[in-house]
């Protein structure tokens, strides 16, 4: 037991010593911040302005169809109609022409047929359905007028209606729709890190113990300690590495939002009502605030408890199979044909979780939730949402009981794979290590 709690601290200490541990632990939050950035500025800089000139030979669009920053709408004569179009190829300023035939007896069936869009170039499919919509919402309301129902009555009839769910499994909160976009958003993210950092931290041990074997340092290494005692010192070791890292980006996480929730609540009591400039800026600040509550609204000990246990038993479960991986081959190569063991339950996981985002208790979600190979990624996939005590219990078991099991059948392969050499091991020769 003295071994592996010096061979732990020796692989805790020798990561956290290096400056791009220190640097990669604070900067990563910022660089995936400043990631989202550059993929929103990419998607903004492939945005551009269309101008299209209306030719509107029935009137009933003219007014209606409302311009802005992505969309220019320019009303011409029916007179210009031809020489516009013949002059729309080397037209440079202008992108299309729309043309809009006569609405006769209100036959808006024949209107559509005859409705043409004439482009001098592609335009995005975006700006085509917006289009459409424009086209269509001003249909909409001259069809409403004709049954006689008001503005005010149809922007009535497009209400969009909020239904209040009352949780009395949970102390009859409220559960709103923008808290079930959190739960989800962070349900995603917890998910998807946990499986990126098992894999990662996984691969990071099978490394390692290839990297000694090849060099011979095991040998000597060996001679000290069980080989048993070295595999579990490596895995715990790198484990600890790992939790380090999600403390401190859980902790920075939690002050980011208590900071996000005072600041926006501040800026709500000094901004004075009365503007609407003001008040769609302040639409923004409302939403920060409300995610920032509904995110303080989260069991956060809970859920931060089962993060790291998941994360803390998941990991030992795959790295021990990632060890054993290592120990068993020669090279990298040849490491190709058993990490698919590893990595086909634990993708399995994730990608049924997405299925669950909208059901957490369904029979998919309480399945992979319980099974040992996917529950390091499903349970904490359904942990935001609320999972009945029983089956977290249930699935921490069984994920104990696994990972215990894991580690004893690895640390007969390694203890026998550490020392071979040159010999390709197959399935057959595994399980001849673990008889053994």
């Amino acid at each position: 037991m003295n071994n592996i709690f010096l061979i732990t601290k020796r692989e805790f200490l020798t990561q956290v010593k290096k400056k791009s541990f220190i640097i990669l632990t604070l900067l990563a939050p910022l660089m995936i911040i400043a990631f989202g950035a550059v993929i929103g500025l990419m998607f903004k800089a492939n945005e551009s302005h269309n101008v299209i000139q209306v030719v509107d030979k029935s009137g009933l669009f003219k007014g209606q169809l409302k311009s802005d920053d992505k969309l220019n709408y320019i009303f011409i004569p029916d007179a210009n109609e031809n020489a516009k179009i013949n002059a729309l190829k080397d037209d440079e300023s202008l992108n299309g022409i729309l043309i809009l035939p006569e609405l006769k007896n209100h036959n808006y069936d024949e209107l559509e047929k005859n409705t043409r869009l004439v482009v001098n170039s592609k335009i995005g499919f975006d700006t085509k359905q917006r289009i459409v919509s424009d086209i269509a919402n001003v249909i909409k309301k001259e069809k409403m007028k004709q049954l006689g129902i008001a503005e005010t009555e149809l922007n009535n009839l497009d209400k969009y209606f909020t239904l209040k769910t009352i949780n009395v499994s949970e102390n009859n909160k409220e559960d709103s729709d923008l808290a079930f976009g959190v739960k989800t958003g962070l349900s995603m993210v917890l998910m998807y890190v946990t499986f990126m950092f098992i894999i990662i931290y996984g691969v990071r041990v099978m490394r390692s113990v290839l990297e000694e074997k090849n060099n011979r340092v095991v040998e000597i290494i060996i001679s000290s300690v069980k080989p048993f005692e070295l595999m579990m010192g490596k895995i715990l070791g790198v484990t600890m590495v790992a939790l380090t890292q999600f403390i401190i980006w859980i902790t920075m996480s939690v002050i980011g939002a208590l900071i996000l929730n005072t600041g926006f609540s501040s800026i709500q009591k000094n901004i004075p009502g009365g503007s609407e400039e003001i008040m769609s800026k302040l639409d923004i600040t409302q939403i920060a605030t409300q995610v920032s509550h509904s995110l303080l609204e989260l069991n956060f000990p809970l859920i931060i408890f089962v993060f790291i246990i998941y994360f803390l038993l998941g990991y030992i479960f795959y790295s021990s199979i990632y060890a054993a991986i290592g120990s068993a081959v020669d090279n990298e190569t040849e490491t190709q044909q058993f990490t698919l063991f590893a990595i086909l339950p634990l993708t399995l996981g994730m990608y049924g979780s997405f299925s669950l985002m909208n059901n957490p208790d369904g029979p998919l979600g309480f399945w992979l939730s319980i099974i040992p190979f996917t529950s390091p990624v499903a349970m904490i996939a359904r942990i935001p949402f609320g999972v009945p005590v029983w089956q977290l219990v249930l699935s921490i078991a069984l994920l104990l009981g696994t990972t215990v099991f894991m580690i004893f059948l690895a640390g007969k392969i390694y203890r026998v794979g550490i020392l071979m050499y040159g010999n390709k091991a197959t399935m057959k020769e595994l399980w001849k290590w673990i008889k053994g």
